[in-house]
């Protein structure tokens, strides 16, 4: 495989991420971003820091931690995390996380990572994301992956060989451990399953036995729950009209995703680290025939997301609602019941009005009640 190849997805170097956030100091957007996310500080502040970086960490430490954290406090009621002990502290891994928000899933993990003192991870983003010239620069010099995403079923199978390949050998090598996420884009509807293609694709390039080739990238599933969904409003509406005709996304649409993700009040938000997959269950896995290998280890992971959840009052009173039971009343109050029924109302009337709204409310208690039906299934308490 050609290194050229390789190095097309590679995140930037820290001499090309330099020279590229000196670009970005330039932008007219930055005087105002920097008052924003360093408000103390005069509007010259985060211009001057991207025009005098040294490297990737140091852009890292001094602008990106500081501008999730300030996220953080301002649009979560509380931020937790559990299972930091799970983390090697003597090898690299591949944290495989379910996906609810464009950045923040990634952005979040760094965050927790940052605060522990571990070295931060590589991140699968797809190349979608990459229109706008200074998103691209953002984004590679923040160690951006890239996955090359709406092209022809051989480019496809071509492009996974690479990719695959990339991961390996950033984990094996020690170079990087790496984040990706368990699908291709976003859960949409709250029930967050693992692309059997994915777990494939992660195969292709071992030169091992199945069991070796699982075990040498240290997999470890990541749960990440919101109390209040990131673009909840805007995922039922693209699963209405999905129903009835094929999506088309607008041009900018990724981009103001990303933003409204970030400014969106999101309440509680958890992110669990499970237990790395162990060698028995990737022998158990490796025992099946064909496909089911990788139905094995993608229910393995599953389990492990599923577990990981946080559920909120968000979720069990969504789950009450839409499936008209009161199964889970000793979770909640009527207050509570009441203001979520106003929440959901308010977040109907965002988008237009031609759109079927009952159904609509349907799908929007679905992507919260979905979460608990997932547990239930899993027979997790």
């Amino acid at each position: 495989m050609e290194q050229a190849e390789l190095e097309n997805i590679a995140p930037y170097s820290d001499e090309e991420a330099v020279a590229a956030l000196a670009k970005v100091a330039h932008h007219p957007s930055v005087p105002w971003i920097s008052k924003y996310i360093f408000p103390r500080q005069p509007e010259t502040y985060l211009r001057d820091i991207l025009l005098n970086l040294h490297s990737i960490d140091e852009f890292q430490k001094l602008v990106m931690n500081q501008a999730v954290e300030w996220v953080l406090a301002r649009s979560a009621h509380n931020f937790s995390y559990d299972g930091i002990a799970n983390i090697p502290a003597d090898r690299k891994f591949l944290l495989m996380s379910n996906h609810r928000d464009i950045i923040l899933d990634p952005a979040i993990t760094q965050v927790v990572l940052y605060r522990n003192n571990i070295p931060l991870t590589e991140i699968c983003v797809g190349d979608n994301l990459l229109k706008s010239r200074t998103i691209e620069y953002l984004i590679r010099s923040n160690r951006m992956i890239k996955v090359i995403r709406g092209i022809s079923a051989r480019e496809l199978y071509l492009s996974s060989q690479i990719l695959s390949k990339y991961i390996r050998d950033a984990i094996t090598s020690g170079r990087s451990s790496v984040w990706i996420a368990q699908r291709q884009g976003r859960t949409k509807d709250g029930i967050d399953l693992t692309e059997q293609g994915l777990l494939k694709m992660f195969d292709m390039s071992g030169t091992k036995d199945f069991v070796q080739n699982f075990m040498e990238l240290n997999i470890i599933p990541l749960s990440i729950s919101y109390e209040y969904e990131p673009c909840d409003i805007l995922k039922a509406r693209e699963i209405l009209i999905s129903r009835t005709q094929k999506y088309v996304k607008t041009e900018n649409e990724d981009l103001q995703s990303i933003m409204l993700g970030i400014k969106q009040q999101k309440g509680h938000i958890h992110l669990n680290i499970g237990k790395p997959l162990t060698e028995e269950e990737i022998v158990a896995a490796s025992t099946c025939g064909g496909n089911d290998r990788y139905q094995a280890i993608r229910q393995a992971v599953d389990k492990r997301v599923i577990e990981g959840y946080r559920l909120w009052k968000t979720n069990y009173i969504a789950y009450d609602l839409a499936h008209h039971t009161f199964k889970y009343t000793d979770k909640y109050t009527p207050e509570e019941v009441e203001q979520f029924i106003v929440f959901v109302e308010k977040q109907l009337d965002q988008v237009e009005p031609t759109l079927n709204r009952q159904d609509l409310r349907d799908i929007f208690l679905g992507i919260y009640a979905n979460p608990v039906l997932s547990r239930e299934r899993m027979g997790v308490e």
